[in-house]
């Protein structure tokens, strides 16, 4: 195999930082002007309200730190996380700003959020106990949310008991009750019906609690989608998370937002074989005519969903080419024979604009039965991360 074209090398961005395996071919491409433009359409309509920017689940496949540190310049008031660990890879990398671990929280894990300085979402008093006890045993106050569940089915404290729960809370040494949130089952429909009574339901806990003297600074609703299209749910912050990585849940305000992430790769071995060849395991793939079939180095095992089997498509010099044969783990086939002047080396974009083209997380989430979430998310660590401005 010869070394990568002139052409498809003018292509790969000249100023950037990857982390991983930088010799790999394979990479995610991170646009940090994307990110910023959709952060700001996010700002704009939240308004005066605080911005909690979404980067659980290495930031939906973006990365996590390098997503942080970059809204963090932009002005996010605080980040979102699932899970303790992926707080604790934001302080490790030297992020100091509010994190809210917005998943389920453990009494085991108490130590450690309060040792990082996390924000944690309650809705146990098991847990807010051992937070506590732990925060008095570290000479602190540590910030909690309190979940509730208005219609989720996950988990929270149902609205009603909420008064009484937060009251036991506000008796706690060691917890500062500073966030409440909901989450909504169906923000991104049309019909906002059971939106609006879940609101409801919320609304009604934030009159009770106030008309017991009880007044919580951050209260949230707001999801992308939401945000989008929902101006009741904004309260005092907004938590945007995949309109951040240019994808809009409802499918409707598209054009106000710009994808962040391509995923590229590069064509390892050409081959011409004869009609009748049959391509990958199975032999699910046969050829029709003399055919040129170009091997890239990507697989199911880097994310590349095996469901795209003989359904996928990829851009080479500008031009769609069909996957061919069933996905490998770590390789899969392109039929290129109608692109002029192929060769080894040359650029392929699976998820990005390449010419006049473009694949989005979503067109392989139509093809394959899923959400351009777990596109995104599902696009594996040994896949490097390279960051442009």
């Amino acid at each position: 195999m010869r070394a990568p074209s002139t052409e498809a090398s003018r292509e790969r961005p000249a100023a950037e930082s990857t982390q991983g395996r930088p010799d790999r071919p394979t990479e995610a491409e991170i646009d940090l002007n994307a990110l910023t433009h959709n952060f700001r359409r996010a700002r704009d309509r939240a308004a005066a309200r605080k911005v909690l920017a979404v980067v659980k689940a290495q930031a939906y496949g973006h990365g996590a730190v390098a997503v942080a540190r970059h809204v963090l310049k932009l002005g996010a008031d605080m980040l979102g996380v699932a899970l303790a660990e992926e707080g604790r890879e934001l302080r490790d990398a030297g992020i100091e700003s509010p994190v809210l671990v917005m998943g389920a929280v453990f009494p085991e894990q108490a130590e450690t959020i309060v040792g990082l300085c996390l924000a944690p979402v309650v809705c146990s008093l098991s847990v807010a106990r051992a937070l506590s006890t732990e925060a008095i045993k570290q000479g602190t106050r540590l910030p909690v949310h309190v979940k509730i569940d208005s219609g989720m089915g996950r988990i929270g404290i149902a609205p009603e008991e909420g008064v009484r729960f937060i009251e036991e809370l506000k008796n706690l040494e060691g917890i500062d009750v500073q966030g409440l949130m909901t989450h909504f089952a169906d923000a991104d429909l049309r019909d906002k019906e059971f939106s609006s009574s879940q609101l409801d339901r919320f609304e009604a806990l934030i009159k009770g609690l106030e008309e017991r003297g009880i007044r919580v600074p951050l209260r949230h609703a707001a999801n992308s989608a939401a945000l989008l299209d929902y101006g009741r749910a904004l309260f005092t912050m907004v938590r945007p998370g995949i309109m951040l990585y240019g994808y809009d849940p409802l499918r409707r305000n598209s054009a106000e937002l710009k994808p962040v992430l391509s995923l590229v790769t590069r064509i390892a071995f050409l081959k011409r074989v004869p009609a009748g060849t049959s391509i990958s395991y199975g032999r699910t793939f046969m050829t029709r005519r003399e055919s040129l079939i170009a091997t890239i180095p990507i697989g199911y095992a880097d994310g590349y969903n095996r469901g795209l089997s003989n359904r996928g498509e990829a851009l080479v010099r500008g031009s769609r080419v069909p996957v061919v044969g069933r996905i490998c783990m770590d390789m899969c086939m392109l039929d290129v024979t109608d692109v002029p002047g192929v060769s080894e080396g040359d650029r392929v974009t699976l998820i990005g604009a390449q010419g006049g083209e473009r694949i989005t997380a979503e067109d392989i989430a139509d093809r394959t039965g899923t959400i351009a979430y777990e596109v995104l998310c599902g696009i594996s660590s040994r896949v490097p991360r390279s960051y442009r401005e």
